[in-house]
């Protein structure tokens, strides 16, 4: 049986996270939710996922779920288009060590969040 290293390497992990209604969330007015593209670093999935929900509650925000699509190698493995400022963003989450909100899309009507 071959022994598994554990990654000691920092990776960029792609999220989806969804966020509900929180007072002072920035999200506009009549907004129900919304998602958020996220790029975030962390020496794995788990970690990365961890890391974005503790920094999107400091900022206000209710995440409700977290969907992940993995590195960027993962990705590209999967088939995925992964455009150059895509990953400019994800080198920069890598640099800095960070989480960034790549894009938000506002949820309107009767989309239920809570």
């Amino acid at each position: 049986m071959e022994k598994q290293k554990k990654p000691s390497r920092q990776q960029v992990y792609t999220l989806l996270v969804q966020i509900g209604r929180k007072d002072g969330d920035g999200l506009p007015e009549g907004a129900t939710g919304a998602a958020l593209m996220c790029y975030a670093s962390g020496v794995d999935e788990a970690e990365a996922v961890r890391e974005t929900v503790a920094i999107l509650k400091q900022a206000d925000t209710a995440p409700l779920d977290v969907t992940g699509y993995g590195t960027l190698a993962e990705r590209e493995a999967q088939g995925h288009d992964i455009e150059p400022d895509e990953r400019a963003l994800m080198q920069r989450a890598l640099d800095e060590n960070a989480v960034i909100v790549a894009q938000m899309t506002p949820f309107f009507g009767d989309q239920e969040t809570a």
